[in-house]
């Protein structure tokens, strides 16, 4: 029987997804290569998915391995299997990738 507090954390986020007008979206909720752990991630993914109007970015190699599994990865607007450097990179952070091409 799933965990009534994971219900409500998915509910949750799919309220806030359904608001949105940018998500970005860095790393799987949970343990996705057990089907069993990773049903949260799956209903995120489909909540993002459904979101015509609405710009999404996914990040991680994980997750889009995961996105192109279940088949919804050309759902996304931009996907990069750089999750962490992604993130740095719109937080301002230097990256040394970046700086050597310049």
């Amino acid at each position: 029987m799933p965990n009534q507090k994971k219900i409500a954390t998915v509910l949750n986020l799919k309220e806030k997804i359904k608001k949105a007008k940018t998500i970005f979206w860095n790393g799987p909720f949970g343990m996705i290569e057990k089907e069993e752990f990773a049903k949260g991630t799956l209903e995120i993914a489909k909540a993002i998915a459904k979101k015509w109007f609405c710009f999404s970015v996914v990040g991680g190699g994980e997750t889009v391995e995961f996105l192109s599994r279940v088949g919804l990865i050309k759902k996304f607007d931009h996907v990069s299997t750089g999750g962490g450097a992604m993130l740095q990179f719109l937080s301002g952070e230097r990256l040394p990738g970046l700086e050597a091409l310049s």
